[in-house]
């Protein structure tokens, strides 16, 4: 009998070369370790103290790092430490809205030691089970600092213009549209009623607007809540203007981190054989496209769902098309991003569920043996994803017309798409990739993506005869995988050559490389001209695109001369309109802030109609009166019976009374609040994308 041994060089050639050194055979004749009881017994116990403690010391934040290190140590990915906090971070987001269903029906809703404690317990007692120790890589790779450095830049420009803002003061750049709003009502009434508010309809309709409750997915909504119950240590999220600065502030980390994931998805598909300058250009190319992009407008416009759900589809995608790890942590890792993904944009999860299928049949040699288990899992993992969905659909929701729906939207950048894709295509088709089981499933993502987008494309034309509000919403998958797909570009660039010379000058020449490489990148895809015809009269390119326009105050809302402080007279019990102006959309606007403050977004469903009320400032024509008070007395009557009186808040004195009196009239009352200084006079025209 004889064996045969395969080089490294051979794997690399197939494209399974490990991401790390395979781990020792255990001693005593291939027997596992003995595992103590009561190791198994402290790690529990440490499970809820540690927790229970932190909270109690209101550092229950301190919990979030804790619980990606702990997922980081049990799990093996990655040669470096940094690639191994990225696929635990995508673990471990599957395993909290997995768990939120538990968390949802349980008596202890979102408690930070509640949950956290749960969490702790079971990846203890599954880390004792599998006879795994913890251990973390402490290895680093010098591209590592490009892929830090993208979220670094990002945070500076997108906390620039709120840093040293009042909470009451950043709400103008909370309050950009109504999507927004809408996005914190779903975030407001999983706090609200303790968990997903699809497993509480009933009362989560008094937080958002029916039947969103059940119909539209949260996923990214719970992930937040969950974490502002560690940041605020407390399940009770307090003050409502607060909880609205400290969910803006998770979007604005959340964007970087989209950025910031698609540059370490490219490297991580480029594998073991992007080193050296490649890597620094496959880094600071995704990096640069990133913050001259137009996707920006995705946090500008509050399109919140949808850019959380990209940064969570560049993370499964990656782990999908190159999955460096064994099969335990495939399978959590493939779970991980179906459920992730559709729980919070289900329409995306087609796109992974493609990719998932593809990696089985193209890496099916690693799973012999093993495939009833893995078949198994993955079987759960899609009941679990496909469960709201399905709540979805049993709610009444319309299908073919929530398809072919209209509405604003943040068109994808075509040259990066399509210029973008047939250049992956490119790479993934050469001979030497195609050899290579990454190189396989690169192609079948890329297929399927197309595949997919185009399929989506000739069912809207032949049904509306144009592309609407979700075509425009999946092209960004199309952005996002032919971005990573820069890292398979980045990786044909490697010539073999023999080292020769001193080190040292080798590494210092790598160097120059790459800073000439990552200017080149920056001056290429952002338009960075390094103080090169940055005058007067021209200014530079960098400073028209919309991070930066951001990052100096450009995307500001009209909240009036008082701020936000102008509206706290709007907290009570009953339902509140606030006509600030005689703009109707700034009273819509108004009203929806004031009906989050006093956890009330269910009046909205009656209340939208301020939509068409411009009354509330001085000087009011007329037929403008009598046509917005036919609407304001109508939102009246559609608000659920029994409720408190109303309270409307007017930016002026006349106006107030009259509407008082009219109501009176036809056997509404109200009560009327005026004050001048809350008019919102500033000129908006941002509420939506593309329009002025």
């Amino acid at each position: 009998m004889s064996t045969t041994h395969s080089s490294p060089d051979s794997a690399i050639r197939r494209g399974t070369v490990p991401s790390e050194p395979p781990p020792s055979p255990p001693p005593t004749g291939g027997r596992r370790p003995r595992r103590s009881p009561f190791v198994l017994a402290g790690g529990l116990a440490l499970s809820w103290l540690v927790p229970a403690g932190l909270v109690a010391l209101h550092l229950g934040v301190v919990l979030l790092p804790l619980l990606l290190l702990a997922v980081a140590a049990v799990i093996r990915v990655g040669g470096v430490l940094l690639d191994r906090l990225f696929v635990a971070g995508l673990i471990l987001a599957g395993s909290v809205l997995t768990f939120g269903l538990v968390f949802s029906l349980w008596p202890w809703g979102l408690s930070p030691t509640a949950t956290t404690g749960v969490m702790f317990s079971v990846l203890t007692a599954a880390a004792w089970a599998a006879g795994r120790a913890p251990r973390l890589p402490l290895r680093f790779r010098w591209s590592d600092l490009l892929v830090l450095g993208t979220f670094a830049g990002m945070w500076h420009y997108l906390f620039h213009p709120v840093d040293g803002a009042s909470a009451a003061e950043r709400v103008a750049y909370f309050a950009t549209a109504e999507d927004r709003l809408s996005h914190f009502s779903f975030f407001s009434g999983i706090q609200g009623v303790g968990g997903y508010d699809f497993l509480h309809q009933e009362a989560a309709r008094s937080y958002l607007i029916p039947p969103s409750e059940v119909t539209y997915p949260q996923g990214s909504h719970f992930l937040l809540a969950w974490t502002d119950s560690l940041v605020h240590s407390a399940a009770d999220p307090g003050d409502m203007i607060h909880t609205m600065n400290r969910y803006f502030l998770y979007l604005l980390v959340a964007y970087a981190l989209f950025c910031t994931a698609l540059v370490w998805a490219a490297r991580w598909i480029g594998g073991p054989r992007l080193r050296g300058w490649r890597a620094a250009a496959v880094c600071a190319t995704v990096g640069a496209i990133m913050f001259a992009s137009n996707y920006l407008d995705l946090l500008a416009h509050g399109f919140d769902s949808t850019f959380i759900g990209l940064l969570l589809i560049a993370l499964a995608l990656a782990v999908l098309i190159r999955p460096a790890m064994g099969r335990t942590e495939f399978v959590l890792a493939a779970a991980a991003g179906l459920i992730t993904v559709t729980y919070t944009y289900n329409i995306y999860g087609a796109f992974v569920g493609v990719a998932l299928l593809g990696a089985l049949v193209v890496h099916r040699r690693r799973f012999a043996g093993r495939w009833w288990w893995i078949l198994g899992a993955l079987a759960c993992a899609l009941g679990v994803a496909a469960l709201p969905s399905v709540l979805s659909v049993m709610g009444n929701l319309d299908v073919a017309g929530a398809s072919n729906m209209s509405g604003p939207s943040v068109g994808a950048d075509r040259s990066i798409l399509i210029g973008g894709g047939l250049l992956g295509l490119l790479a993934a088709a050469m001979p030497r990739n195609r050899r290579t089981a990454t190189g396989r499933q690169h192609l079948v993502v890329l297929l399927g993506t197309g595949g997919l987008l185009s399929a989506f494309a000739v069912y809207q034309l032949n049904t509306i005869g144009k592309y609407s509000y979700y075509f425009h919403k999946m092209t960004a998958v199309g952005v996002v995988v032919a971005l990573i797909s820069i890292g398979a570009v980045g990786a044909m660039l490697q010539t073999p050559h023999r080292r020769t010379g001193n080190a040292l000058a080798r590494r210092l020449g790598e160097l120059a490389l790459s800073g000439l490489t990552v200017a080149a990148a920056l001056s290429l895809f952002a338009n960075v001209q390094w103080g090169f015809l940055a005058t007067k009269d021209a200014p530079s390119a960098w400073s028209n695109n919309p991070l930066v326009a951001w990052g100096r105050g450009g995307f500001e809302t009209d909240m009036g001369p008082e701020g936000m402080d102008g509206l706290k007279v709007l907290r009570g019990d009953g339902p509140v309109i606030a006509l600030v102006s005689n703009d109707s959309v700034k009273n819509l606007k108004a009203t929806w802030l004031a009906s989050l403050m006093n956890r009330r977004g269910g009046d909205m469903k009656a209340l939208y109609d301020i939509h068409w009320v411009d009354i509330g400032g001085p000087q009011v024509k007329e037929e403008d009166y009598q046509r917005s008070f036919g609407r304001l007395k109508g939102a009246i009557e559609k608000l659920p019976a029994p409720h408190p009186t109303p309270t409307i808040l007017t930016a002026d004195r006349s106006v107030g009374e009259r509407i008082k009196r009219d109501l009176a009239k036809g056997g509404l009352t109200v009560n009327v609040l005026s004050d001048q200084g809350i008019l919102w006079t500033q000129p908006w025209g941002r509420t939506f994308p593309g329009t002025v």
